[in-house]
């Protein structure tokens, strides 16, 4: 495409911005219910009196339930009406984080966690999917870039909100805040989204079953789910003990948390719409192998980190953020890229399965790896995570080049 097609290209139309401010919306609430889970962290295995491999679990059963879905409902996902699917999946999520928010035991939170991932984890892909269907490659790290903008409104404004509620009225408190939220979103759903149904126009003869592995056994693709795995397994297994670790590594107090996230959420709402339009300038590839070195040396000079002043805990979460944003907005990019639209909607749905389950793996072997003696000891082997993810990203940066070249490949 020219430069000028491109420039040409730039102004979304008014209902263009509509469907990226209800998709980042609720990608918003849907980040929230999980990435909570890290910061409630310190207080729920204090509040519990769970183990880091307990928590690990809780983590990660949200993931394991949420790849099972992905994969259930993958050789369904192109064959109903997007929006459909968006809001049923969206208020089954709603009912599984109420759940959550009526949690007085452990297995009830185990139970609670699975029945949200079930549904919730669904809904990443199809907005992915709804995303690739409206808007060209050249237009699309944009869009991705403002759809992760809820990512870091989640840290910038839903975590410390739900730090803020959860010291006053409880760790279940957050999760009936989303409940609220998310309901309302669900209306504005209902309302203002049109039908998406564009890729039905496209007949298949295959089941579903037989569209799922249609899907699977294409090469390009299984490149694709497996570039996913281990940017997932990089995330997962650092993010769950990010809070214990600042709080009884680094000395962080209760008070202080809020703010950490806060400023590195603040950092990310700036970066994503700045890292989505350049990713539609350059090289993706090119983006993320920067963004992938960048990542791994603060990772190893954070996770080594002893008490020190507060600025400089601050400094740090800005410049990893930095990198894991920009990693992410060009990843995603290209993979959306590879499927035919046929098979978007169930590549969307087998690549956020095996992202959630690898993810869920990770939190399991994160909670194996790292040990707190008792609740107020500090956070130990934190640093042998920190080079398990650098040996993770450096295998992702060859596998996206790989995702890269065959976007680029006429066949």
């Amino acid at each position: 495409m020219t430069k000028e097609n491109t420039t040409a290209k730039t102004k979304f139309s008014s209902y263009q911005i509509l469907v990226i401010v209800l998709l980042a919306l609720t990608q918003f609430s849907v980040v929230l219910d999980f990435m909570v889970m890290s910061p409630l962290g310190d207080i729920l295995m204090k509040s519990m009196e769970l183990t880091t491999k307990q928590f690990g679990f809780a983590v990660s059963v949200y993931a394991f339930s949420a790849g099972i879905s992905g994969l259930l409902t993958a050789g369904f996902a192109d064959r109903f009406d997007r929006k459909k699917l968006l809001l049923f999946f969206y208020i089954g999520f709603i009912l599984g984080t109420l759940f959550c928010g009526l949690t007085t035991s452990y297995p009830m939170l185990i139970t609670a966690r699975i029945m949200t991932g079930l549904f919730g984890g669904v809904i990443g892909s199809i907005s992915m999917a709804i995303v690739a269907d409206l808007f060209p490659i050249e237009e699309r790290g944009r869009v991705v870039g403002f759809m992760m903008m809820g990512f870091g409104a989640s840290q910038v404004l839903g975590i410390p909100i739900s730090l803020y509620i959860a010291n006053i009225w409880g760790w279940q408190s957050p999760f009936l805040m989303i409940v609220g939220l998310a309901l309302i979103i669900w209306l504005f759903i209902v309302f203002k989204l049109q039908p998406i149904t564009k890729h039905l126009e496209i007949k298949s003869e295959r089941n579903a079953f037989a569209h799922l592995f249609h899907t699977i056994a294409q090469r390009k693709y299984r490149i694709g789910f497996l570039s996913t795995a281990l940017l997932s397994i990089g995330g997962f297994m650092m993010m769950p003990w990010g809070s214990a670790f600042a709080i009884n590594n680094l000395h962080v107090t209760p008070q202080q948390l809020p703010i950490m996230f806060m400023v590195g959420g603040v950092s990310s709402l700036i970066v994503m719409p700045l890292i989505g339009s350049l990713s539609d300038k350059i090289d993706k590839f090119k983006l993320f192998a920067l963004a992938s070195v960048w990542m791994i040396i603060v990772v190893l000079i954070y996770t080594h980190l002893t008490p020190v002043p507060f600025g400089i805990i601050l400094l740090m979460n800005v410049v990893m953020m930095i990198g894991i944003m920009s990693r992410m907005t060009p990843s995603m990019a290209l993979s959306s890229a590879l499927p035919q639209p046929q098979d978007r909607g169930a590549y969307m749905s087998i690549n956020s399965s095996v992202q959630q389950i690898a993810g869920g793996v990770a939190a399991a072997v994160g909670g194996m790896i790292v040990i707190q003696k008792d609740k107020f000891s500090p956070i130990e082997h934190y640093d042998t995570l920190g080079f398990v993810i650098v040996g993770i990203s450096c295998m992702s940066i060859y596998l996206i080049y790989r995702v890269s070249k065959l976007v680029k490949s006429p066949n």
